[in-house]
């Protein structure tokens, strides 16, 4: 929730004078004369807030109850959405990311959008490195230690997630890493592996900074209410995306799309902006990571 606040303030402050143009997204994301050779119509089963509601209602309950018949329903379903993201949608997420930058070349906008979008991901990843001191100095509150110190045995964890960009594939090293920053053994293997799937302090910056960017290059209207809501929101929504390349964007699209009024073309390049950066917002969650554990290990670690 910090984060976002953190990058919604940032966004109203420096993008004005970074997007000048009020570029036509639908112009842009769709070349004429373009058709497909068969569409596939999938109608959703249920609306976007019915399907969180009810997603987070029954996780609660699950988690609460002792019954395992539900539980493993729905952990086997998990496992199958994972599955399905892994090998189905980010093989895929290339080819339909070129698609999108073919036919911005097709229309001509390409080097006006592309350039917004440097700039765009300029600032996002100074607020990326801002977060990460940001998260150890609070952290050196608790342990006593050097702050920049401990960022430091952090960075093989965030190159490997540069690499990666997974937070799942990168535990084994953010999990070395915060032991070698004086974390309890114990502590940290609860810590790390939870924090992979609940803890995407970066992801939620990067979408609300481009989503704002987007919102300023189309000329929609928005207001703080509207942004306040999204964020807390996207807080939410960020606990149950998965952690595999790309799933933070995809779990989002949902409240996009019904909080900010995105069609299909906006989140199209929702989708293109964010996997562009996407590396960066990942070893971001996973350093984070390290921090939070050192929190924890103090608050209830072994005295």
């Amino acid at each position: 929730i910090f984060s976002g606040f953190l990058s919604y303030g940032v966004g109203q402050t420096f993008f004005p004078s970074l997007i000048s143009d009020n570029l036509k997204i639908a112009q842009i994301s769709q070349a004429e004369g373009i058709k497909p050779y068969f569409t596939v119509a999938i109608p959703a089963p249920l609306n976007v807030m019915t399907s969180l509601v009810m997603a987070f209602t029954l996780g609660l309950g699950i988690a609460h109850l002792d019954g395992k018949a539900l539980k493993n329903v729905f952990g086997e379903f998990r496992d199958i959405i994972t599955k399905t993201i892994q090998v189905v949608v980010l093989p895929l997420l290339p080819i339909y990311i070129f698609g999108i930058f073919f036919n911005m070349t097709h229309s001509g906008e390409v080097f006006k959008v592309l350039s917004v979008f440097v700039k765009i991901i300029g600032v996002i990843f100074v607020m990326h490195i801002f977060l990460l001191i940001f998260q150890y100095v609070v952290a050196s509150f608790f342990v006593h230690k050097n702050p920049f110190r401990m960022l430091g045995n952090m960075m093989p964890a965030y190159f490997t997630a540069l690499g990666t960009q997974s937070s799942a594939a990168t535990i084994p090293v953010t999990l070395r890493q915060t032991i070698l920053n004086g974390v309890d053994k114990d502590i940290a293997g609860f810590v790390i592996p939870l924090c992979a799937t609940i803890h995407l302090s970066g992801s939620t910056m990067k979408i609300v900074a481009c989503s704002l960017a987007l919102m300023m290059m189309q000329g929609i209207a928005y207001d703080f209410q509207m942004m306040a809501g999204f964020i807390l929101m996207l807080g939410v929504t960020m606990v149950a995306a998965p952690g595999v390349p790309g799933g933070a964007i995809m779990a989002a699209l949902g409240i996009l799309s019904s909080m900010l009024g995105f069609d299909q073309q906006s989140l199209a390049l929702m989708i293109a902006l964010y996997i562009a950066m996407d590396s960066f917002g990942t070893a971001c969650n996973v350093t984070g990571d390290g921090a939070l554990a050192l929190i924890v290990d103090k608050c209830f670690g072994k005295k």
